[in-house]
């Protein structure tokens, strides 16, 4: 069995959930590096929103991420799980992954968690930067409006005002903020195996990473 599996792939193709679903299939723990970098964005939203790079950076500098087995997020000793999960924090997200100091300690704590072995870690740049030498690569895409649909739900689901062309919007310009930032942009990695997951279940995307990673 593979001990150490990356999946990354665009905003709202699934990673997360797939991930999840995957870690506690097999027993292993599951690391959400999105959420990392969503809990810096809310820190600098908190501090005033000044995304400033020396801004950014005194946010980063002191931040203390943790991620509990149950798939909580605290930062800086609070709760912050749902708090992370809004279009504004998403936006803030990927102004704080363009900042060279905030990759280097996020990576580095990342590949610290993952140093146990039998992780899933989804991400962005995880096959790519941060785990280059995991035992299985999963890239997961799917199209734009199958993306926008996914999020437009979760956000109706979880009580949020939610409008489909914005959110279509707002993915089109993180996909080309992602991939175009100058460090560690979003990239399928060589070994990494395509998975489009437009009109697969979630539960046919997980036996597919399953049967993958045996």
């Amino acid at each position: 069995m593979k001990k150490i599996i990356a999946v990354d792939g665009p905003a709202g193709a699934g990673k997360s959930t797939v991930s999840k679903i995957v870690a506690r299939k097999l027993a292993y723990t599951y690391i959400d590096t999105g959420a990392m970098y969503r809990a810096v964005g809310l820190k600098v939203l908190l501090n005033g929103g000044n995304f400033a790079d020396d801004s950014i950076v005194d946010a980063a500098r002191d931040v203390d991420i943790k991620l509990d087995a149950a798939g909580k997020i605290f930062l800086d000793g609070d709760d912050v799980t749902t708090k992370i999960r809004t279009p504004e924090v998403s936006k803030a997200a990927s102004d704080v992954a363009k900042v060279g100091f905030v990759r280097t300690k996020l990576t580095q704590l990342q590949r610290e968690m993952a140093a146990q072995g039998s992780v899933v870690m989804d991400g962005r740049d995880i096959g790519t930067q941060v785990l280059p030498n995991a035992d299985l690569k999963i890239f997961l895409t799917a199209s734009v409006d199958e993306r926008a649909r996914r999020r437009f739900d979760e956000l109706k689901a979880k009580g949020h005002a939610a409008d489909f062309d914005t959110i279509r919007d707002e993915i089109i310009l993180r996909d080309k903020q992602d991939s175009q930032r100058e460090i560690a942009p979003l990239a399928q990695a060589e070994d990494a195996i395509l998975l489009d997951t437009t009109h697969l279940s979630i539960d046919e995307v997980v036996a597919q990473i399953l049967e993958l990673a045996k």
